[in-house]
């Protein structure tokens, strides 16, 4: 997966690489999935939610820019499976899950895989979770149809805000860099992810 799916289309940071050669994509997925947990294609997990194929896991990863030392914020928390390819890289997690059986069930996961610097919040991703604020990165794992303001006022100065931005069919993998004088913004091509549902992105 990681040489013919990742490194093959361009993902270079070693450290990425290594967490998602690390981590068991398999106690990630429904059983049923198992077989097909190492394909390059996004899987569903139960409650209209999916795992994101592992090259959009690894890209968004690379995005953020990530060090031992960074402090991340992850918006849609799903299987737990990018919290945990995350957390292999950095010093803590705050993943944020609107669905408390989703959360849950990743909560029970990291325990059973050893993994301790990730915390799980029940809340409106949209809305981030200030009381740890601010991040070196912030990735959001759901699409919003522009950049939720309440995340990128969470950034850290030179931190990296990661989220599909569009509508709920097709969006943009951008990239937001909190700057002294602003926000500069990138585009890493297309991508389609399930919708960020809050009052602040797109209604149930």
């Amino acid at each position: 997966m990681v040489t013919k799916q990742i490194a093959r289309r361009g993902v270079t940071d070693r450290r990425v690489l290594a967490a998602m050669d690390h981590v068991p994509r398999e106690r990630f997925v429904p059983a049923q999935q198992r077989h097909l947990a190492y394909a390059d294609q996004p899987l569903p997990i139960g409650l209209d939610q999916t795992i994101s194929q592992p090259y959009i896991v690894a890209l968004m990863a690379e995005c953020a820019q990530l060090t031992r030392t960074s402090k991340v914020l992850e918006i849609g928390t799903g299987s737990g499976y990018a919290a945990a390819v995350i957390a292999h890289i950095v010093k803590h997690v705050w993943t944020v899950e609107r669905l408390q059986e989703l959360a849950e069930d990743s909560k029970k996961r990291f325990r059973e895989l050893g993994i301790t610097n990730v915390t799980t919040l029940v809340t409106d991703g949209a809305l981030g979770h200030e009381a740890a604020a601010p991040y070196d990165a912030i990735i959001v794992s759901a699409a919003a149809p522009s950049p939720p303001k309440s995340l990128q006022e969470q950034l850290a100065l030179d931190g990296h805000l990661v989220v599909p931005v569009g509508d709920r069919s097709f969006q943009d993998l951008c990239v937001i860099r909190r700057t002294a004088t602003g926000y500069s913004e990138r585009s890493h091509g297309a991508c389609r992810f399930v919708p960020l549902v809050s009052p602040e992105a797109f209604h149930d």
